[in-house]
């Protein structure tokens, strides 16, 4: 499903992403840990394009593209990954004008255009799955945080994407809400939805994670299974930050 082939990326004089390569396969959940600074966030925004990549190649799907930071990406180009690739926020970004239903509806009847009552009845089936579909009509600021992610997470899934990305989708909530958002998250994983998070809930790598990659310092310093990375490794770097997330 996903393949990249050694990407790189730097803002001015700092080098984020220092060569990554890494394979995901189609309905796989890969969980992304590391420190803060690791360029974990800057790797899932490479995936949709929010950041365009200096060098290496990425393919998603039947698609790849090459980046080259002395050519400008076209416009199609950038639009053809993101068709495929559903972002989850930290933040929610919602919008505050829209009510729930209309928050989720809004990209498949604008940028896909599709009939509004197909949209509105696919809208209503997604509140559903994410156990909100008495709030269809509320705004916003009336939703819990973590109500909010799961809208989030429903207009993410409205325009059907190949691959969900989630860059720390439970950082903003408060504890008690954390669960909420990560079970919608692991029957999505139990469904075969391919997913890459980034992540602090080493919980939830450990349960749903097919696949665990440790970053530090703009490169991929251990990957592997949960068992292999939390159970048996070898890598002081990763036993140094396992160690030191215990501790909190």
């Amino acid at each position: 499903m996903i393949n990249i082939t050694n990407l790189q990326k730097r803002f001015n004089d700092l080098e984020v992403l220092k060569g990554i390569d890494l394979s995901i396969q189609k309905g796989k959940t890969a969980v992304i840990i590391g420190p803060s600074g690791s360029g974990k966030t800057t790797l899932l925004r490479c995936l949709n394009l929010l950041e365009i990549p200096d060098q290496g190649s990425l393919k998603i799907g039947e698609h790849t593209i090459q980046f080259d930071e002395t050519k400008k990406m076209k416009s199609s180009e950038i639009e053809r990954v993101r068709k495929q690739t559903g972002m989850v926020f930290q933040s929610y970004n919602l919008f505050p004008h829209l009510t729930a239903l209309q928050n989720i509806m809004e990209g498949p009847s604008v940028v896909l255009k599709l009939p509004k009552e197909i949209v509105r009845k696919k809208a209503l089936s997604l509140l559903e799955k994410v156990g909100l579909l008495d709030r269809a009509d509320m705004y916003p600021h009336q939703l819990s945080g973590g109500q909010q992610q799961r809208i989030g997470i429903a207009r993410a899934m409205a325009m059907e994407p190949a691959v969900l990305l989630f860059d720390e989708p439970t950082s903003a909530l408060d504890p008690e809400l954390v669960g909420e958002v990560l079970k919608v998250m692991k029957d999505l994983s139990e469904e075969g939805m391919t997913m890459v998070v980034v992540t602090h809930e080493m919980q939830f790598a450990r349960d749903v994670a097919d696949q665990v990659i440790f970053m530090d310092k703009g490169v991929i310093a251990e990957q592997g299974t949960p068992e292999e990375v939390f159970g048996n490794t070898k890598n002081a770097r990763t036993l140094q930050f396992l160690n030191k997330i215990a501790s909190r």
